[in-house]
């Protein structure tokens, strides 16, 4: 038993350190998400307004490099 539990928490700090490098790209989409969802929020004038600028809050990155590459012609 003990040999198991042993390897179950080797496993478990070995593996705890995987994944570290995206933290810094999620906390900048988090902060955009939340950037936009207030900005649309704000000027929405209707509920349905409101509900679309959810929407446009969490698609926003793709948007953004949709009419980047538009602009580029790529």
């Amino acid at each position: 038993m003990a040999k198991e539990e042993e390897k179950f928490w080797k496993d478990k700090i070995c593996t705890r350190g995987k994944g570290g490098k995206a933290t810094g790209g999620n906390a900048v989409y988090g902060l955009g998400f939340v950037g936009a969802l207030i900005y649309f929020l704000t000027h929405a004038t209707t509920f349905a307004m409101g509900l679309l600028g959810i929407v446009k809050a969490i698609f926003w990155p793709a948007l953004l490099i949709y009419k980047v590459l538009e602009v580029l012609k790529f």
